[in-house]
């Protein structure tokens, strides 16, 4: 599959190393596993000469002869003898740069916490000591959140603040999902989109799998996501388990539950039996994989709350792969198969309503997007839409179906949900339908 996209974080990129020419740049590139931050990179300095260091989990002077190989081959610099702590060559790196740019790129960096957890403090000194005369543009990427999160914004951690840039990789946006798949599928229906957007959520390594499979209608994905040697059967697994350590089995059951609609905490530990405060909350706020809803102008920060998983792929595996794991234990792939088909129209509403949400987020239209339902659960609004500055709010009915959507009953909703608010008093107000033919 060629390259998509990714305009803005390559300019941001490019700038970053123009930066560098004259102060160290020290940019820290996050965003989940599979969604390209390697190829990004390689794209925005295609051309540059530049040194890239994969952390793989070796020993420190394993890693070391691969970097020093790494240094000789790219700058046609010979090191002398063995190198064997990562600290001489940083530092020897750092002082380097002194004298000429250079561009390092640092893969899966979090992993030097298993190889020699003190390389960060060392990288800390080198860095502080240098950084005024270096001209370095230094790049690390790391997919494990919670040991990003903990490495640079923990204060007690010796790289807390010393990163000059974020940059956070997301999935291809809407408009990127249509032009990938009209350019390999130009027959594409919109039931096929919606199974790319629900089984990819613009995650780069997953679309590049079913463009090459030539899995791009809704069968042949469902089709090819079920064949015993792909990733996906295994991936959640393989993503979280790293992530979640020892206590992965009570995450994966709390996910499992929010993947299939239990999505309240009192409803999650009635099912489960125990409290799960401290969980959903590492959940949401170490691990950044689950998010709260609240009705929009909910006035109680803790009351009403929903939770959901930010993650396409993720809400499909939990709901499908995970809960169903015993039939793929026995090899009953097409059964479970014709489980995911017997449930897709209930799922894929709720994707439909998340698609539809996104895009007016990328629209870049209105000051608040958000959701509404009362407490008693008798009405419910799919998507809200505010434009405080044109005093404009438009509602929104989302169904597969265009003819099941009844705008009058909307009408009826909003004049709830205006009684309960008391908001867009002098508004102008529009009602709206979107269903599968509006993607």
């Amino acid at each position: 599959m060629k390259f998509f996209d990714r305009k803005r974080e390559i300019q941001s990129l490019v700038e970053i190393n123009e930066k560098s020419k004259s102060n160290a740049q020290f940019t820290v590139l996050t965003g989940r596993r599979r969604i390209g931050k390697t190829s990004l990179v390689l794209k925005a300095y295609e051309g540059l000469v530049f040194l890239y260091f994969f952390v793989s989990k070796k020993s420190e002077s394993e890693l070391c002869n691969e970097y020093k190989n790494e240094i000789e081959s790219k700058l046609q610099i010979p090191l002398p003898g063995k190198i064997t702590n990562f600290y001489v060559l940083f530092e020897y790196l750092m002082k380097l740069s002194i004298q000429r740019h250079l561009i390092i790129f640092i893969d899966e960096f979090q992993e030097f916490l298993h190889v020699n957890s003190s390389i960060f403090s060392d990288m800390q000194r080198i860095l502080d000591v240098n950084k005024n005369s270096a001209k370095l543009n230094l790049i690390v990427c790391g997919s494990v959140n919670s040991l990003i999160n903990k490495i640079f914004r923990d204060m007690k951690e010796p790289l807390y603040a010393r990163q000059t840039a974020f940059l956070k990789v997301e999935g291809f946006e809407t408009s990127v999902l249509k032009e990938i798949i009209s350019e390999y599928n130009p027959k594409y229906s919109n039931e096929d989109l919606l199974a790319f957007y629900a089984l990819t959520g613009g995650v780069a390594k997953y679309v590049e799998l079913l463009v090459d499979n030539n899995a791009l209608d809704k069968e042949k994905i469902l089709d090819y996501v079920f064949e015993s040697e792909t990733i996906f059967l295994s991936e959640g697994k393989n993503l979280l388990i790293e992530e979640f350590g020892k206590d992965y089995g009570t995450y994966f059951t709390i996910l499992s539950h929010i993947a299939s609609g239990v999505n309240s905490r009192t409803a999650i530990e009635s099912e489960i039996g125990k409290e799960i405060g401290g969980y959903v909350s590492r959940l949401e706020n170490d691990y950044g994989i689950i998010a709260k809803k609240q009705p929009l102008f909910e006035k109680s920060p803790n009351k009403n709350i929903r939770y959901y998983i930010k993650d396409n792929f993720l809400s499909f595996w939990f709901r499908f792969v995970f809960k169903y794991n015993f039939m793929l234990e026995i090899n009953a792939h097409d059964r479970l198969k014709e489980i995911v088909k017997r449930d897709w129209n209930v799922f894929s509403g709720f994707v439909l309503e998340e698609y539809f949400r996104v895009q007016l987020i990328e629209q870049k239209r209105f000051t608040r997007i958000g959701q509404w339902w009362d407490r008693k659960g008798e009405n419910e609004i799919d998507i809200i839409a505010e434009d405080e500055i044109t005093k404009t709010a438009e509602f929104y009915e989302v169904k597969r179906q265009k003819d099941r959507i009844d705008i009058e009953v909307l009408k009826a909703k909003a004049e709830v949900f205006n009684k309960a608010a008391a908001r867009f008093s002098g508004y102008k107000i529009s009602f709206n339908s979107l269903s599968l033919e509006d993607m």
